[in-house]
C-alpha cells in the first residue's frame, strides 16, 4: 500500500460505497505514548482505547513535528483498525492512525472536533 503524504496530491480513482465501508476507521482514546528512537522516521509510539468492542491497540505514528509526547495521552484519534497488524522495526503497529499533511507535509491529526465514545465508526 502507497500512501501519499502530499497535500496537493491527485484524487484516487473512484470507488464504490462497499469499497468504503470495507475501511474500518474507528475514534479512540490515547492512554499512553512512548518514544519510538528506533524508527527510522521520527515517530511516538502510541496506545490507543478504542472502546470494548475493538479493545486497545497499539500504533506507531510519525507525529513528532506538531506534538508533544506529554500532551498525547487523553487526545482522541482516529484510526484505520482493520489492517493487518505491521511490524515496525521490534514494535507492533495494530493499527494505523490517520492524520492530513500540512503545507510542509507535516502530519496533523485527524480527529473529532467534540468527545465521542471510543470506538465510535467513521460513515
Amino acid at each position: 500500500m502507497h500512501v501519499t503524504h502530499e497535500a496537493g496530491a491527485a484524487a484516487a480513482p473512484a470507488i464504490g460505497f462497499d469499497d468504503f465501508l470495507k475501511v474500518d476507521i474507528r475514534v479512540g482514546t490515547v492512554i499512553e505514548a512512548l518514544p519510538f528512537p528506533e524508527a527510522r522516521k521520527p515517530a511516538f509510539k502510541l496506545v490507543i482505547d478504542f472502546g470494548s468492542a475493538i479493545g486497545v491497540k497499539t500504533s506507531s505514528a510519525q507525529i513528532t513535528e506538531h506534538y508533544r509526547i506529554e500532551d498525547l495521552p487523553g487526545r482522541q484519534v482516529a484510526a484505520v483498525v482493520n489492517f493487518p497488524p505491521r511490524q515496525i522495526g521490534k514494535f507492533m503497529s495494530e493499527v494505523l492512525t490517520l492524520g492530513f499533511p500540512d503545507a510542509d507535509g507535516k502530519v496533523v491529526l485527524f480527529a473529532p472536533d467534540a468527545g465521542v465514545p471510543n470506538g465510535g465508526r467513521l460513515f
